[in-house]
């Protein structure tokens, strides 16, 4: 099989991109379009912040149709699209393309249905996550996925990236609870994917197309799956003075056979900064915490915290508390969810890295962890779905010192290199965005990212879709390869950083 490799090397003429802006003109609004340089600045980057560009131009439809119409224009013409909802997103993948269209979707917002019988909502992308539960409260519903950043982010890009959160270790990725999707095309077109059904005929698309971040289609609408609230939940919250011995006790509650709700992990300068900026109770003496949820009937959630008491214990925790009401559990966990924004107040810069390893690699992995942040000079402080193995360290630096966001990014790799050499992958609901294409190369052999670029052309043969993002060419694997990873160079030294 032949390696496609497309041509991200568009360059408008000044003339042409008048033609452009008067063709938008002709599809939308002047409300929908923005054009002059102030008004992209609030587009150049996401949640990451580490590479910034500005879009040759930023539309924000209101309809459907609109964003057929701009999709269908931008495919005659193979102009790249980069879709993007409240740019939440820590990899860099709604990162503009220089001369392409940055399609916001925002503007798409409303909550089109709720079937209380079928237990399922159909919303448009721009709807927020927490939006979702909060409508469905009243009947007694929620919906499962729910990323720290829920009040912000929407599903249209929890969909893009297979978005998690702190109760998918019961409940799922966005994934499984994602019954249906409308999806524009590269074309232009519309199709219906999944269906409102346990199950459909043909390839399963829909799982395809969840956490393809933006390279297949756009998604325009989707019917999501509701849960009933559980009838009691409570959260174990268990100190330990050596982050190995929580790591041990999180697989020796798996190994119970007890599946949490959630359970999550904070290290000693998370745990500090955590209760300092929200006040959740927790002990800043503390090396390490684990928050463990356990939900159902109010039976069952008795007899489960009673076993996971007695595991904590047994793995050496010197602290032990349970949640009373549900306003204990919430700032508990308001904590926890807090963690970004509080390490943001102990040093002028992170980065937040994203990967997952097999949870009884744990220990290793957080010791390696430490070894690596001397090495580096550079603090780290974790933050871990730990149920589920899902990382994610936070380096702290300072860009304004020469070097320092060289060896973030240095540390950075090293950690996903070593979550892949652990057995688990380099991303585990962040996606790969642009960060993470040279480890991309590390994950992968070259047979695989074939496989990947022959999907990508068979739904967007014309590369307009997020062009660039989430799956190298073999031509920069032989370049930046496993290898060259480590070899301490820029990623994308073009780009302009912060």
């Amino acid at each position: 099989m032949s390696m496609v490799s497309a041509d991200y090397s568009i360059i408008f003429s000044p003339p042409q991109r008048d033609a452009i802006a008067s063709a938008l003109r002709q599809l939308l609004p002047e409300d929908c379009i923005l054009l002059k340089k102030e008004d992209l600045g609030p587009y150049s980057c996401d949640g990451l912040s580490v590479y910034r560009q500005l879009p040759l131009a930023a539309v924000l439809p209101k309809t459907v149709e609109q964003v057929q119409a701009v999709v269908r224009y931008c495919h005659q013409q193979t102009i790249p699209i980069v879709p993007r909802g409240s740019g939440t997103g820590l990899s860099g993948g709604a990162l503009p393309h220089h001369q392409g269209i940055l399609l916001n979707l925002g503007r798409l917002n409303k909550i089109l249905d709720i079937d209380i019988d079928a237990r399922s909502c159909r919303v448009q992308p721009g709807v927020r996550n927490l939006a979702v539960s909060d409508a469905v409260r009243p009947q007694g519903l929620y919906y499962a996925p729910d990323p720290s950043s829920q009040i912000a982010c929407t599903i249209g890009g929890n969909i893009a990236e297979n978005s998690g959160g702190v109760h998918c270790l019961k409940y799922g990725l966005t994934v499984h609870n994602v019954m249906q999707i409308k999806l524009v095309l590269a074309n232009g077109e519309l199709a219906t994917i999944g269906s409102g059904a346990l199950d459909a005929p043909g390839y399963d698309l829909l799982a395809l197309v969840t956490g393809s971040e933006g390279l297949l289609g756009i998604v325009v609408e989707a019917t999501l799956k509701l849960l009933p609230v559980p009838e009691h939940a409570q959260v174990l919250m268990a100190a330990f003075d050596d982050v190995v011995k929580a790591g041990n006790a999180v697989g020796d509650v798996i190994a119970a056979g007890i599946i949490p709700a959630g359970m999550e992990m904070m290290d000693h300068m998370a745990i500090g900064a955590a209760e300092d900026f929200v006040n959740a109770g927790y002990p800043k003496e503390a090396q390490a915490l684990l928050l463990c949820e356990l939900d159902g009937t109010r039976e069952e959630v008795e007899d489960g915290i009673s076993q996971v008491k007695a595991l904590m214990m047994s793995a050496g925790a010197s602290t032990l508390r349970v949640s009373e009401d549900n306003q204990q559990r919430s700032r508990l966990w308001a904590g926890r969810k807090a963690a970004f924004p509080a390490i943001g107040r102990i040093s002028p810069d992170y980065y937040c890295m994203d990967g997952t390893i097999p949870r009884n690699q744990l220990p290793h992995v957080l010791s390696r962890m430490q070894e690596l942040s001397a090495h580096y000079g550079l603090r780290v402080a974790n933050v871990f779905h730990a149920g589920d193995g899902n990382l994610h360290p936070l380096i702290l630096f300072d860009a304004n010192k020469s070097g320092e966001l060289q060896k973030a990014e240095q540390f950075g790799s090293d950690i996903l290199q070593m979550c892949i050499e652990a057995g688990g992958t380099i991303t585990g609901e962040h996606g790969v965005g642009m960060e993470k294409l040279n480890n991309m190369c590390s994950q992968f052999a070259p047979a695989e990212l074939e496989q990947f670029h022959a999907v990508k052309q068979a739904f967007d043969p014309n590369h307009i879709l997020n062009p660039g993002k989430a799956v190298p060419t073999l031509h920069r694997c032989a370049e930046f390869g496993a290898m060259h990873v480590h070899e301490g160079k820029l990623p994308f030294p073009d780009l302009p950083r912060f």
